[in-house]
This record gives structure tokens, sequence and C-alpha cells, in this order.
């Protein structure tokens, strides 16, 4: 499996939105995405470089694995 590297903010939107998750709002630097069903909302900073310990977390709080990520990323 590859390795977890740094990706634009944007990136993130477009992988989780293919999982269903919506934008809910933006707050200052920081957006916020929801999907009917999931227990908190993702927020996700308004990076260039989104770091990997918050994509690992990001992922930990949508219940994705490392290979679905990896799936919709191409």
């Amino acid at each position: 499996m590859p390795k977890l590297s740094p990706v634009h903010h944007r990136v993130l939107i477009k992988v989780f939105q293919k999982v269903g998750f919506t934008i809910a709002r933006q707050e200052s630097s920081h957006i916020v995405m929801e999907k009917p069903g999931c227990d908190r909302p993702l927020v996700i900073p308004c990076y260039r470089e989104v770091r990997t310990p918050i994509i690992l977390s990001l992922l930990r709080t949508a219940k994705m694995s490392r290979k679905d990520y990896f799936d919709l990323l191409t």
C-alpha cells in the first residue's frame, strides 16, 4: 500500500464527497462536511498541504480504510 502523503484540502473534499459527505458550512479556515448516519462531522482545514496525521484522523472519523482512500484518490 502506498505511503500517505500531504494533499491539498480540495483533494480531500472531493474524496469525501465521493462517499456521500456534503459541505455543511465553512467556518473561518475550516470546512465542515456531514453525512447522514455518520456520528461526527469532518472538519477539514483549508491548507495547501493537509498533513498525514490530520488525514488519518479524518479517515477514522469517516470510518474509511486506507485502501478505500487510495482507491478514491485515483
